[in-house]
């Protein structure tokens, strides 16, 4: 489980995240140094200390190396969550509670979240229920055949 990391680290993590490609210690260190005086050997450091931990890994380029994240904030983000629930000696309660402090736009996330993740019973579209009734399959919408081809046979290729 990744640990959380340290302000340094989390700024320059953010550049290699947001940048979305390979990066050298002269391009972070410039822009770290519009918010704070850093020096080079500081960033170089960090970004050798986030490499020996797994966060990046690098490649030679002339006398430097470009640094590339290992995996994205998000997943960084979601281990870090994982972690704290895993510890929590009664998750249901920790979910009430984590859920209890969303904003109405983090809930907003949360529920497409979880549509993404939720399968999608065969034959339903996204948002329908599964059946109407215990038992009694749902019906086929009119004008289908029940396999999501439409029942004039038409399709994307044919133009119809």
């Amino acid at each position: 489980m990744p640990r959380q990391l340290g302000d340094l680290e989390d700024a320059v993590m953010t550049r290699v995240w947001q940048w979305n490609r390979p990066v050298t210690v002269r391009e972070v260190l410039e822009d770290l140094q519009r918010e704070r005086s850093i020096a080079y050997t500081t960033v170089m450091t960090v970004m050798d200390n986030l490499h020996q931990k797994g966060w990046v890994r690098r490649e030679v380029d002339g006398r430097a190396y470009r640094y590339t994240a290992v995996s994205t904030r998000a997943a960084y983000s979601a281990a870090l969550m994982n972690e704290a629930w895993s510890r929590s000696d009664n998750p249901a309660a920790a979910l009430v509670a984590f859920f209890g402090m969303m904003s109405a736009e983090q809930r907003e996330a949360l529920e497409d979240a979880v549509r993404m993740v939720s399968p999608n019973p065969a034959g339903t579209a996204p948002g329908t229920p599964a059946e109407t009734a215990p038992g009694n399959p749902a019906e086929p919408p009119a004008g289908t055949t029940g396999d999501d081809a439409p029942a004039d046979g038409a399709t994307p290729e044919s133009g119809r």
